[in-house]
């Protein structure tokens, strides 16, 4: 079974990507980070490597997941989307984090 999850991407991404505005991906069962981000990379392979590290399978340092209001970027992969995200009320939130000095 899947779940159909939207996801906003920062404007970088969405331009690799080709898409414009919020995208919908199909998520199998159990939908976690790590299936949202495999259903990503699966739809959009040219991303493969901007969002987690490809040994590894690490968020990259400078990108961060926010869902209901709620950073979910130090959460294990494993854990489940929050049911607001699953019933499609709240998209999926990949941003690209800031840094300077």
């Amino acid at each position: 079974m899947t779940t159909v999850v939207r996801v906003k991407l920062p404007t970088h991404l969405r331009r690799l990507a080709k898409v414009e505005g919020e995208i919908q991906l199909p998520v199998e069962d159990p939908p976690t980070r790590e299936t949202l981000l495999d259903a990503l990379e699966r739809a959009y392979p040219q991303l493969r490597g901007t969002v987690r590290d490809t040994t590894t399978g690490k968020r990259r340092a400078f990108v961060r997941f926010f869902a209901c209001e709620e950073d979910l970027s130090n959460t294990a992969p494993d854990t489940a989307l929050p049911a607001p995200v699953l019933s499609g009320a709240e998209p999926f939130l990949i941003i690209g984090a800031m840094a300077g000095g």
